[in-house]
């Protein structure tokens, strides 16, 4: 048994509007990458206008790389930090209160290794409101990151996370359940 590489190469897993779409956002790229770091309204628009769900407050910082603006859906005060890789072949859901820190990689499509012709898979992934995606972290294809739950720095979630729990390492693992604590009021 061997790979067909030549079906894998000849195939095209996007509609002729979404490739269209595909090439101007790519012009459009520099005017979001080049914008100050403050304008995060400037950022949203641009975003929307190429057909992503902003909710209010969003923040993403224009280091972020967004693939496929139309696939990305991001709710209320939610924030993408610098370096942020946005993956999004499928749809990609952030929350509301949910962070996704610097140089993190949401992957929402990937490959069906068991065909030979290896066709796309679109499966997206969503991050659960007030969750933490922490720096330099892996958040794999089709993989549910619940409300409040923390993917630590570095680590690689393959598998769905529990609500409120915290996971750490390759392949991510449950370290603890996350408690807040009561605010601090000066």
């Amino acid at each position: 048994m061997t790979l067909d590489i030549a079906t894998a190469r000849a195939a095209r897993p996007y509609t002729r509007r979404e490739y269209l779409g595909r090439v101007l956002w790519a012009l459009a790229t520099p005017l979001f990458r080049c914008s100050p770091r403050p304008l995060f309204g400037w950022r949203n628009l641009l975003l929307r206008c190429f057909g992503a769900k902003l909710g209010r407050g969003v923040h993403v910082d224009p280091g972020a790389r967004i693939e496929i603006p139309w696939n990305l859906e991001l709710g209320d005060h939610a924030a993408i930090g610098a370096g942020v890789w946005v993956y999004n072949l499928g749809p990609i859901r952030v929350g509301a209160r949910a962070t996704v820190s610097h140089r993190a990689h949401l992957c929402g499509g990937s490959h069906d290794y068991t065909d030979p012709a290896l066709p796309l898979l679109r499966t997206g992934l969503t991050i659960g409101d007030d969750a933490w995606v922490c720096a330099d972290a892996f958040v794999g294809p089709g993989v549910m990151v619940g409300e409040g739950a923390v993917v630590g720095a570095a680590a690689v979630a393959m598998r769905d996370v529990e609500p409120w729990m915290v996971v750490a390492g390759n392949p991510a693992r449950v370290v603890k359940r996350r408690e807040l604590r009561q605010a601090q009021t000066p």
